[in-house]
């Protein structure tokens, strides 16, 4: 690891102020995603600014009747959250299949979204990542692909977003609330926090230098069935191979997200316009111009088989 300084923020302003005016800075909370990357050399930040005091651990009733997270709100509290539980099923469920229990309780709402999208060969420095180094190649391509993105990938790029909240954070329609160093505040869309790798896989989201999250806001709940299944190579402490979030409502109508499939997880409104018509409609809308490998091409038979899962228990009143 290298050397860094450190030093406590104490407002949000002042957080995004310190970071963006140090080349190199960056904010940590929990620190399960950073420090890890940090003892491997693949981040070198040359300033933390630890945000744990900004009072920003909170989860409040907005005044449209949806749930204002903060940011630093940790993963097990969130899970555990009466409301959350009641109305928002599908997101504890999401957050309980990450990672593991002590994670859960250091990591946060907001460095869970910010968790960087990655794959076996980001973490190898001695191989070619375009994440890692701009230009630098794609080893992962031609490579080993199993775990890899077959929709929304590039040339560049096929790593796969690892996050199980942010696919539950998809499928409620969740906005990111942010302040910037001059002050400013910011809704973005969770649609529109996330970027594809096309020709700049080091940039995965839309966030400005700087620009702290301060919180997350849900819209009121949904209502109908929740689901959220997570396949993986063992039962715990793994990233999926593929996830479905849905909230299924009479019919067959509803709405669904996948994860483990793309560099940000992965909604289409045409697959939900399907969900009446079956588990493969759904998966043709999803997955549409996949581009899979020998290796990777079970990914779409596994996100059908999900799908149709789901779509099961919904018929015989059973939740997951």
């Amino acid at each position: 690891m290298r050397a860094f300084t450190y030093q406590r923020a104490h407002t949000p302003a002042q957080a995004a102020v310190a970071v963006a005016g140090t080349p190199g800075a960056r904010f940590i909370a929990g620190g399960t995603n950073l420090l890890d990357l940090m003892k491997l050399e693949i981040e070198t930040p040359t300033l933390l600014i630890d945000v744990n005091a900004l009072k920003l651990d909170t989860i409040e009733a907005t005044s449209e009747g949806g749930l204002r997270i903060g940011a630093l709100v940790r993963n097990t509290d969130l899970a555990a959250d009466g409301r959350v539980r009641r109305d928002y099923a599908v997101l504890a469920r999401a957050l309980l299949a990450g990672a593991s229990g002590q994670l859960r309780n250091k990591a946060t709402t907001a460095g869970n979204l910010l968790q960087r999208t990655r794959c076996p060969y980001f973490y190898d420095t001695n191989q070619a990542c375009n994440k890692r180094v701009p230009g630098s190649g794609c080893a992962a391509i031609g490579g080993f692909t199993r775990n890899h993105a077959i929709v929304g990938a590039s040339a560049l790029c096929i790593a796969t977003h690892p996050s199980d909240m942010a696919v539950a954070m998809q499928l409620l329609d969740a906005q990111v609330e942010t302040v910037s160093p001059d002050g400013t505040a910011r809704v973005i869309r969770i649609a529109d926090f996330y970027r594809l790798p096309e020709t700049t896989p080091h940039i995965e989201h839309n966030l400005m230098p700087g620009e702290l999250i301060t919180s997350v806001t849900l819209p009121t709940p949904l209502g109908g069935q929740h689901f959220y299944r997570k396949v993986r190579d063992r039962t715990s402490y793994a990233f999926a191979l593929v996830s479905v979030a849905a909230v299924i409502q009479p019919g067959n109508a509803g709405r669904i997200a996948v994860g483990g499939v793309a560099h940000r997880p992965w909604r289409v409104p045409a697959a939900e316009k399907a969900l009446p018509q079956g588990a493969a409609a759904v998966t043709a809308q999803l997955l549409a111009g996949a581009a899979t490998t020998p290796e990777n091409r079970f990914k779409v038979t596994l996100v059908e088989r999900t799908i149709a899962s789901i779509l099961g228990d919904a018929r015989s009143g059973k939740e997951a």
